[in-house]
């Protein structure tokens, strides 16, 4: 068996085993760049085909408006970390629904930071027991850090993430690079202020795509 499988098989494993008669609410965490949605779809397919009830949703479809994300310059770092995200939209419509005593009504998208445009979608009605899949950066800051009852984390070096994304989005992978300051420098502020490493509950080395590795 490839050690890729092997992993995967130990990550569903692990997250199975966590799995309580309510919603287990699962955060895939990592730099941009490292992996976090490939593994989530990965893990949605693998957990699915042990008939899980999987529920797959991403922080990317809860941007605030651009005009908020670069109200402090379209350079900022501290712009790119605190103002990316409608945290508290987020949490209403996604996370806290599936929390313990939660009602249950849930919505996986609010905006479309592309178009620049709200999600005007109808709410859905979760079945326990299901396992939550939320992928995306800064997932454990100070304001979401509890809202996840299992939470893993992608240890990937900037060089090695920087390079997935020139090949995902056609960008220049150098982090120093101009263009990539923003990101670079947002995404060290949240490492060095959240430490997420520390907080996961599940921490990967995830450099080599073909043998990850759980530490």
């Amino acid at each position: 068996m490839p050690e890729r499988q092997k992993f995967l098989n130990q990550l569903v494993s692990r997250i199975l085993a966590a799995q309580n008669d309510g919603i287990l609410r699962v955060a895939i965490n990592g730099v941009d760049g490292s992996g976090k949605t490939r593994l989530a779809d990965e893990l949605a397919r693998l957990l699915r085909a042990k008939s899980a009830n999987v529920i797959r949703a991403s922080i990317d479809d809860f941007h605030n408006p651009r005009a908020i994300r670069y109200a402090k310059g379209k350079n900022s770092a501290q712009g790119f970390y605190h103002d990316s995200f409608d945290l508290k939209t987020f949490q209403r419509l996604l996370l806290k629904p599936l929390s313990q005593g939660g009602n249950l009504h849930y919505k996986t998208a609010a905006f479309d930071h592309v178009t620049d445009s709200a999600l005007d979608m109808p709410f859905i009605i979760a079945k326990p027991p299901a396992i939550l899949l939320v992928d995306g950066i800064f997932l454990f800051n100070e304001v979401l850090k509890d809202d996840f009852e299992l939470k893993i984390f992608l240890d990937v070096a900037f060089e090695i993430s920087y390079a997935r994304m020139a090949v995902r989005d056609e960008s220049l992978f150098n982090p120093h690079a101009p263009e990539n300051i923003r990101y670079y420098e947002g995404q060290k502020l949240y490492l060095a202020e959240c430490k997420p490493q520390q907080q996961a509950d599940i921490l990967i080395d995830y450099n080599d795509l073909e043998t990850p590795r759980l530490i």
